[in-house]
């Protein structure tokens, strides 16, 4: 017979005695630690030091950051799988070096440190290009929807909103009746003084919904006032410049005119907001990355339209179109370079369509990498007439497809008649497009970008963010593109040379 490998599960000594040599040498956890002992963590430390020092002794924030990392890339994202792998996962283990923080330590520490890693991004972004990563020769833009932690189900229009509200409250004033009936008659055989009854669950039920649906529905009216307060704002810039610069004398008094009585209107509308410090972008009114985002649409009465939603779970996500299917969810953008697919700018919005976001994406990608990418491409829904002009004076040539093409590629563009401005900026961006030089560039896009969404949604599995609003997926899609760029730093070797 065959002879096996010796095997003893109740053996007491597995493991070798330095937790270095659990893993084999050039072990992504290893990596890991020498990037995190690289990083500047003031932020984070500050934060934890301005606590109460009271109380138990707080986790080392490199440690929590390192385990947080880890998992980020390789698709553990959940704080309660983190906290049973540094149990479970030999992994895991090294980097907690014995410690098991509790999952919801791990959950609030995320949770607490959002700001900072925006910074940590920006601090990866520095150690590719030292290493040579990031050469700002092409870059490619593209966006993606990321589902949000919130079903889609948990969203309701306006108009329902409005019935829900009538209905809740006929049942809510018919459940109270029959109660006062039914005390009525109770009293009348038992007799009166007895013990006061909590109220029926069913009522308590309805009264819940109700309140939560009073809310989303004010919200939802403050959406819709600052949507009409942003385009009358609008309407009133093009009616000054109409007044300016039209040759009529008629059209320019009528134009100042309607500016002003829009500027009124605008006013009247501002004295009905509430004053809040909810940090939600409202009215279309950018992010803090200068990226569009979702106006509600609203009426001339500054009311909004019947089907505009509100979701109760996430009020920041929109639903989306992605695939020919809806979700619940945000618009992921990435500025991602051509030579090693380093993202070298990022940013969310709950904008669906991509439109407007080229220019602030480059902006970005410009600030973090201390210079402008020499040209830069993205398909047709970044498109719009004045992005290629605007690209130009951030110092990058702009390759923006204007619509999709179904004649041969090779075949020349077709010389068409120019109606304004904008079909002269479409025809130019076209024929651009079909020089030799203009589909060697975009051919190249897909190349470039897509692969990063696929590594980031398909390899390592991060489909649907685990924080909600604003703040906190803003944060964990810095955190998520912070890994990826550590992650093709991982793969050339991070050269010891290469500080901070």
């Amino acid at each position: 017979m065959k002879k096996y490998r010796p095997w003893n599960p109740d053996q007491s000594y597995l493991l070798p005695p330095s937790p270095r040599e659990w893993l084999p040498e050039g072990h992504l956890v290893y990596f890991i630690l020498d990037v995190v002992a690289a990083l500047d963590l003031e932020a984070i430390t500050r934060a934890v030091q301005a606590k109460d020092a009271r109380g138990e002794r707080p986790y080392s924030p490199a440690m929590m950051l390192a385990l947080l990392m880890y998992g980020y890339c390789v698709g553990v994202f959940s704080s309660r799988r983190i906290g049973m792998a540094t149990y479970e996962d030999v992994a895991f283990r090294v980097l907690a070096a014995g410690e098991h923080p509790h999952f919801t330590r791990i959950a609030a520490f995320r949770r607490d440190h959002l700001a900072a890693f925006k910074g940590l991004f920006l601090q990866g972004l520095k150690l590719c290009q030292k290493a040579g990563l990031v050469k700002l020769g092409q870059v490619a833009l593209d966006g993606t929807k990321v589902e949000a932690n919130a079903s889609k189900h948990k969203a309701m229009s306006y108009d329902r909103m409005q019935k829900e509200e009538t209905r809740l409250k006929g049942e809510i004033e018919a459940l109270l009746a029959r109660a006062q009936s039914t005390d009525a008659v109770e009293d009348a055989k038992f007799g009166e003084g007895q013990s006061e009854q909590d109220v029926p669950a069913e009522l308590a039920r309805r009264e819940v919904r109700l309140a939560r649906i009073q809310t989303a529905k004010r919200e939802l009216e403050q959406e819709a006032l600052h949507s009409r307060m942003a385009t009358l704002t609008e309407q009133a810039a093009g009616d000054r410049q109409t007044a300016q610069n039209h040759p009529e004398e008629q059209r320019r008094h009528a134009a100042t005119t309607n500016a002003a009585k829009k500027d009124r209107q605008r006013e009247e509308l501002a004295a009905k907001l509430d004053d809040d410090d909810i940090e939600t972008p409202r009215g279309g009114a950018p992010t803090s990355d200068g990226l569009p985002t979702h106006r509600v649409a609203a009426t001339p009465e500054a009311k909004p339209a019947a089907k505009a939603q509100r979701n109760f779970t996430d009020p920041d996500s929109r639903v989306m179109e992605r695939g020919g299917s809806f979700l619940q969810g945000f618009n992921c953008q990435l500025a991602v370079d051509g030579h090693a697919q380093v993202i070298v700018a990022e940013a969310v919005t709950n904008q669906s369509p991509d439109n407007g976001n080229f220019v602030p994406m480059l902006a970005q990608a410009k600030v973090n990498c201390g210079q402008a990418p020499a040209t830069a491409c993205a398909d047709t829904g970044y498109w719009q007439p004045e992005a290629e002009s605007q690209a130009r004076l951030l110092g990058t040539e702009a390759f923006i497809a204007t619509g999709r093409e179904r004649a041969n590629e090779d075949a020349a563009p077709q010389i068409v008649s120019v109606a304004n401005a904008d079909d002269d900026a479409r025809l130019r961006m076209k024929n651009k497009l079909s020089s030799p030089a203009g589909k060697a560039i975009y051919r190249r896009r897909k190349a470039i970008v897509e692969p990063v969404n696929g590594q980031i949604k398909e390899a390592r599995g991060f489909r649907r963010f685990h924080l909600r609003g604003w703040k906190g997926v803003r944060g964990e899609w810095s955190l998520v593109c912070a890994c990826h760029n550590l992650l093709k730093l991982f793969q050339v070797g991070m050269p010891h040379t290469c500080p901070i």
